[in-house]
């Protein structure tokens, strides 16, 4: 190889290299069955990967940010007819490709991704099995599976000691408490007629759900695993997400085009901060400064202002905008 060539395979290695070291949002395209990578400090999306046809809804980065994990839950609604995926897939975020998928023998409609903050498997909802399903994500190899003890176990949050899972059983409207090391469930939580996506605070100490049936929010006390008390709110919730700090609670409320901000020393809402056109999903920067949140009916996603507690901007993405999940940087 002469020296011309040497040079621009070495260009080329470390333009790779400097492309996966970069924080990014991902996004899932739930009108156009794609993943989108979006540059979050340039507000605009780098590319989208398609994901052969089918809906994937929720997507989940690794720890390392070099991989995008997207179940492909199928093109219905929790409860209502529809196809039954049954397949997740793996993307290289640097090279926007898939790289690696795995199939379930039956739908199952996989739907939210979590991984261990111990263990380092992760974790997806086998929504229509009833169970959690762990994977070995080098591999997409079947290590373990969870009862949920629920139909719908939708939305999963995993405590931040790897001992405890939470599932949102949608139609049940219940909360399956898990013990992740016996593989078991441990109680079964009555919310109300229906609930919503879940969140747990950096401490472990309180999870979140949202009542589908009136606008106010469940707190369950870990310690005793009960309703301890309800959030009134302006609107009827949806995802919820803790700022890393564990100070405020980050609400959406789709009907109300905002977010509310609870705040966790008193469990009230504080102030609101308005979004795009119907707020799914949230997420919060690792630094605390910065929150996104998909909306899904605008095809945006609003980057709010943590310290100033404003809307920053929208940033346009595909069809249907839904799951988010932050990719760090190195």
């Amino acid at each position: 190889m002469n020296g011309c060539a040497l040079s621009l395979l070495v260009m080329s290695l470390f333009a790779t290299a400097t492309l996966a070291q970069q924080a990014r949002l991902l996004v899932a395209q739930k009108g156009e069955q794609s993943l989108a990578i979006v540059d979050p400090a340039a507000g605009k999306v780098l590319g989208v990967v398609a994901e052969g046809g089918v809906t994937g809804h929720e997507v989940i980065a690794s720890p390392d940010g070099r991989t995008a994990y997207v179940p492909i839950y199928g093109n219905s609604g929790v409860g209502k007819p529809g196809t039954d995926g049954r397949t997740i897939v793996a993307i290289d975020i640097a090279t926007q490709k898939i790289v690696n998928s795995f199939e379930f023998d039956h739908g199952v409609r996989p739907h939210c991704p979590v991984f261990g903050p111990k263990d380092g498997l992760l974790y997806v909802t086998t929504e229509l099995d009833k169970t959690i399903t762990q994977f070995d994500p080098k591999t997409l190899k079947v290590v373990g599976t969870i009862p949920t003890g629920q139909p719908e176990s939708h939305m999963l949050a995993l405590s931040h000691d790897g001992r405890r899972g939470y599932t949102a059983n949608v139609g049940p409207g219940t909360v399956s408490v898990l013990d992740i090391q016996a593989r078991k469930v441990l109680k079964v939580i009555p919310i109300s007629g229906n609930t919503q996506r879940i969140a747990i605070s950096p401490d472990d100490r309180w999870v979140f759900t949202a009542d589908q049936t009136k606008p106010q929010l469940a707190v369950i006390d870990t310690k005793t695993d009960a309703v301890s008390r309800w959030i009134p709110l302006e609107g009827i919730a949806y995802g919820t997400a803790p700022t890393p700090d564990g100070r405020w609670l980050l609400v959406t409320l789709p009907d109300k085009n905002k977010i509310a901000v609870v705040d966790l020393k008193t469990m009230q809402v504080v102030r609101s901060v308005a979004t795009g056109v119907n707020p799914q999903e949230v997420v919060v920067q690792p630094d605390g400064k910065t929150a996104y949140v998909s909306c899904m009916t605008s095809n945006q996603v609003a980057e709010i202002d943590l310290g100033g507690w404003k809307l920053a901007r929208l940033i346009a993405t595909g069809k249907s905008t839904d799951g988010l999940a932050w990719a760090a940087g190195e």
